[in-house]
Formats: structure tokens, C-alpha cells, sequence
């Protein structure tokens, strides 16, 4: 019996009893073990206390006695599972066996729709889900398509990375948590991290932590400084992080997606995600994306991004009563010139009421009314632009209809190297428009910047 097959053979008992793996420590246990080492050695080598180490052991001497019916300690960890082994093969029938109450199946972690090569990391599922960060579900608006996208991508095409990106108040966290209310069974744990209020790291990978271990096993690894490798979980199960304002971890006043100096380990973490193979996703919502992901995914079908865009008419429709926006049939061009967002729209509707007539000619002349908690939030990702980007806003705010790049160069105040990047980085942000090769601002955006400018 090969020390693989032994470790594997406990893991499948404890995972039988408990519904969960080995964990770190009583992975080390295990090895250790059967290595021949001390308590005291396994640790050293884990950098925690004796008495714990003990404790750890003894709970799995436990299981395994209760599991296999006879006393199982230290001393006789390996010559019960030789021999626990020999039963098993001895009493095969139609493929699988069956010792005690434990069910021992060829294909106990291969679900039919999983390769064999990942046969290894599959298990049943057993919830560990720490949603505590994650936002009500609230007013869900029809994204039955985007709904569809992100489970294809997720659970049948295995994607290890997906970004979802959009304008402020469009609507990409109310669609994570909608999928996280759909899928959240497919997994046997998650995680929903929001980064908006300058987390560092560390902080997040202590959640990791948390989610992955016992609370007193996540305090000794924290006291101990213990290095935590979160791949190695996410190769191991089934995993599904969400990562809720992504853009915090970028710099303001450069293009979109260039990471902070203080949070350039997650960079690390995305590349080692997309390097490495492993059964789990990371679920990325923010104003903008990694920069290098943008590069990633035209050479890698395991990462994807979805754009949201604005609503349609008719989802729109079901949502403001015809008081607040006006009558149906004039709503179209309404909607088409908030984009179908839908937090500007429900500002507008809460705006138009409090005007009184002046509301009434706002909805007849179609107007282009900006208040200020809609500047505001315009403002928030203003902020963020690079000088360049800001530049190029100006140079199209003069231009009623759409340009091409050729007659954006003739200008001839941005050399073509800058106003390519600077428009690519205002493409990804949604602040501009491509429509073929012509480039335009959407009717806010330039209400916007008109005003700022006035």
C-alpha cells in the first residue's frame, strides 16, 4: 500500500464521517504518522502547540476506531489501514464495497459531468458559505440572459475567473447575488468579500482562512504565521469567492485597472488562479478589471467578462409606474438616454414627482436632466479618470455625432499611442460608446462633462 493511497484511504474516512477532507493540520497528523514522527515534531513542523497536535490526533484516532469497528491510535494507524485495505479489495461486489456503515464506490467524487483527470478533488457537497458580506437581494430586474451566461460559464464550462463589469448603479452586485441564490449548492464553500472599505490582503486572506478552518485552527495560524496557500483549497474543493468592488484595488487618476501599490498581491493570487489547475472560480464585480485579465482572456476560455449593459424598455416598464417616468409609449428615448440604468432612472423617477410641471416638461421634451445625487454618483468614478482620459472626454464632448480615431488624431493634441490607450481605458469603464470604428459619449456622460465644463 503505497503513502498515497493510505492518505487517501483516512481522508475518505473522515470525509465519510464528518462530510469534510483532511484539513491542513490533520493532513499533517496523518503524515507524520505514518512517517514515524513524534507529536512533538509534526509540531514544530506546523508551528502550533503540542497539547494541540494531540488533541487533533486523538479526534481522528477516534473516527477512525468508530468508523472501522476496532481501536485505532498512533502506534497502529498504518497496520490498520493496510489491513483495512486488503478487506476492502477482498469483498469487491458490482464495483464498490462496503465496510460498516461507509460506502466505498469507484466513482464516489466523479460526477458524471466532470472529467476523470479531476477525479482527485471531486466530492459531495457540504456547505460552507459565509455571506455575510453579501447584500440583499432587493429589486431584481430582468437579466434572465445574463442569469443564463454566468451558470453556463460557471458550472458547465468550469471558468476559473469571471469578471463582471459595468457603470455605477447598472446593476452587477444585484445580479451576484441572484446567481449566488441560484448556484450556491453547486459548491462546498463560498465566500462573498466586499472590498469598499479599504481591506488589505491580509484581512482578506484572513476570511480564507476562516471559511477554510476551525476558528481555533484560523487564530493559530494567524498567531503563528503560518503561510496560508489558498490554492491548494481551491484545488481540493469546490470553491466559489466573490470578490464585490474590485476597482478599490486600482489607482484613481490613471487608466482603468492598474493595481495599488499595497495590493499587488492580488495580482499574484488572480495569476497563480490562471496558472495553475484547480476546481474553483473567483467572481469579480467592480467598475473596472485587472488590467492583465483583459490580455488573459483572449488566450485562456477558463476566464471571461461580462459587460452589463443598461435595461430594456420593457423590463424597465415593470419596474416605474407610468407616473413616475411617464406613459409607455414615450419611454423608449427616456430610458435609451439614462442607458437603462436602473439607479439613475430611479433617481429621475424620484425627481420628476418633486419638480412638479417642471417635472411634466422634462418628460415631454425628453430632457437630459442631471440631479445632483446622480452628479454625484458620476462624480465617484470621474474621479478615478487618468488627465488623458479626461483630455479625450473633452475633445468628444465637441463632436455631436461619433468619430473615428482617424479624426480624433487630426487634432492632433494626443499622440495616437495615448489616445488608444485612453480610449480603450474608457471602453472598459463604460464611459464611452463604440459603435463599429466610431466612438461617441452617451447622452449623461455628456450632459456631464457639458455642465462640468460650463
Amino acid at each position: 500500500m503505497t503513502f498515497d493511497e493510505m492518505l487517501k484511504l483516512t481522508d475518505d474516512l473522515v470525509f465519510a464521517k464528518t462530510g469534510q477532507h483532511l484539513n491542513d493540520l490533520q493532513e499533517k497528523v496523518v503524515r507524520g504518522t505514518i512517517q514515524g514522527e513524534t507529536y512533538e515534531k509534526i509540531a514544530e513542523d506546523f508551528h502550533c502547540n503540542e497539547s494541540y497536535v494531540r488533541d487533533i490526533g486523538s479526534k481522528l484516532w477516534h473516527i477512525f476506531s468508530e468508523s472501522l469497528g476496532e481501536e485505532v491510535n498512533k502506534s497502529n494507524l498504518r497496520s490498520v489501514m493496510q489491513r483495512f485495505q486488503v478487506s476492502l479489495f477482498s469483498n469487491v461486489v458490482q464495483d464498490h464495497v462496503q465496510a460498516g456503515s461507509i460506502n466505498f464506490c469507484e466513482k464516489t467524487r466523479q460526477p458524471p459531468d466532470i472529467p476523470s483527470s479531476n477525479s482527485d478533488y471531486q466530492q459531495s457537497p457540504t456547505e460552507n458559505h459565509k455571506l455575510s458580506e453579501m447584500p440583499g437581494l432587493g429589486v431584481f430586474y430582468n437579466r434572465t440572459s445574463e442569469l443564463e451566461t454566468l451558470q453556463t460559464w460557471i458550472l458547465q464550462e468550469r471558468c476559473r475567473l469571471i469578471t463582471i463589469t459595468g457603470i455605477s448603479g447598472i446593476g452587477k452586485t444585484q445580479l451576484a447575488v441572484k446567481l449566488i441564490q441560484e448556484i450556491k449548492h453547486d459548491f462546498e464553500y463560498i465566500l462573498w468579500y466586499n472590498l469598499d472599505h479599504a481591506s488589505t490582503f491580509t484581512e482578506f486572506q484572513a476570511e480564507l482562512i476562516e471559511l477554510f478552518y476551525p476558528k481555533t485552527e484560523s487564530e493559530l495560524i494567524a498567531k503563528n504565521g503560518k503561510r496560508f496557500k489558498p490554492i491548494k483549497y481551491l484545488q481540493k474543493h469546490r470553491c466559489l469567492v466573490v470578490i464585490d468592488n474590485i476597482h478599490c484595488l486600482f489607482c484613481s487618476n490613471q487608466l482603468a485597472g492598474q493595481y495599488q501599490p499595497e495590493y499587488e498581491e492580488f495580482r499574484y493570487l488572480f495569476k497563480q488562479i490562471e496558472e495553475l489547475s484547480h476546481q474553483s472560480c473567483f467572481l469579480l464585480i467592480g467598475w473596472e478589471q485587472p488590467i492583465e485579465l483583459a490580455e488573459i482572456r483572449s488566450s485562456n476560455p477558463k476566464f471571461k467578462t461580462l459587460t452589463i449593459r443598461g435595461l430594456e424598455t420593457k423590463a424597465i416598464a415593470e419596474f416605474f409606474p407610468e407616473q413616475e417616468l411617464g406613459e409607455y409609449e414615450k419611454l423608449t428615448p427616456r430610458i435609451h438616454h439614462y442607458q437603462g440604468n436602473p439607479l439613475w432612472l430611479n433617481i429621475i423617477a424620484n425627481f420628476i414627482p418633486e419638480m412638479e410641471d417642471f417635472g411634466d416638461k422634462i418628460i415631454e421634451n425628453n430632457t437630459i436632466f442631471l440631479p445632483q445625487s446622480l452628479k454625484d454618483n458620476l462624480q465617484q468614478q470621474f474621479n478615478r479618470l487618468s488627465p488623458l482620459e479626461k483630455q479625450v472626454l473633452l475633445e468628444l464632448v465637441q463632436d455631436e455625432q461619433p468619430v473615428n480615431l482617424a479624426q480624433l488624431l487630426q487634432r492632433r493634441q494626443i499622440n495616437s499611442s495615448d489616445l488608444f490607450n485612453a480610449l480603450q481605458s474608457l471602453l472598459r469603464r463604460c464611459w464611452l460608446e463604440k459603435q463599429d470604428h466610431f466612438h461617441c459619449l452617451p447622452a449623461v456622460i455628456r450632459q456631464y462633462i457639458t455642465d462640468r465644463n460650463d
